[in-house]
């Protein structure tokens, strides 16, 4: 039986067989002995964070006991790829992706201006952005969909679409797809500053049926 820990790119955590190229936390949110997540913790901290699935050796029981003294330690959530997690409102880890983290930083501080932020500054940002309440939060769109940087995400009516050289690709926990037509009403489903570093450089790493073909 899958484990409850997928997340879409609506950001839900759902149950789903297939693991997807990356992992990630949002702090413990999980029972380790029925290894079920809390009935209402979906996070515990603003650090949304988007790491690679091997590092460094390091073995963990998905959704066990990892924590110091047998606890929890934080719960395991998986995404199908890199443009699925921050489109949730994740972003790069800066031990285990290091080099990732570092261009994302350089490229959100190219898009948004300012000074280069540190990690905490950039979450604050990402978690105003990426919640409305306890729901997802969506944005008015800033150009037409086709205009948007590669590796951001669009939503209506519980669909998503990732933007793949000016297209759109129907996003699902298995893949992307080709779509004839993109529908109408159209939001932004990627935070906004996210979608800027997207727009001054940074390339998230995307899944291979993002090819579109």
């Amino acid at each position: 039986m899958a484990l409850q820990n997928r997340i879409t790119a609506f950001g839900e955590i759902v149950a789903h067989p297939a693991r997807g190229l990356f992992t990630g936390n949002r702090g413990i949110l999980h029972d380790p002995q029925t290894r079920t997540l809390h009935p209402r913790k979906r996070w515990t901290t603003k650090a949304w964070i988007i790491c690679v699935c091997a590092f460094k050796g390091r073995h963990r029981e998905v959704m066990g006991r990892n924590g110091r003294n047998g606890g929890a330690g934080w719960t395991e959530l998986f995404f199908l790829d890199e443009a699925t997690a921050l489109a949730a409102g994740h972003r790069p880890c800066f031990e285990c992706r290091r080099a990732d983290a570092r261009a994302f930083r350089a490229a959100w501080t190219a898009g948004n201006g300012g000074e280069s932020p540190k990690a905490p500054a950039m979450d604050a940002v990402l978690h105003a952005e990426r919640l409305d309440g306890r729901a997802k939060r969506l944005h008015p769109l800033p150009c037409a969909p086709k205009d948007l940087p590669d590796g951001a995400m669009v939503a209506n009516g519980g669909r998503a679409f990732l933007v793949r050289r000016g297209r759109l690709l129907e996003w699902s926990l298995e893949g992307y797809r080709p779509i004839t037509s993109p529908p109408a009403g159209l939001r932004l489903l990627t935070p906004p500053s996210t979608v800027a570093a997207l727009a001054a450089g940074y390339r998230p790493v995307l899944h291979p049926t993002a090819s579109g073909d």
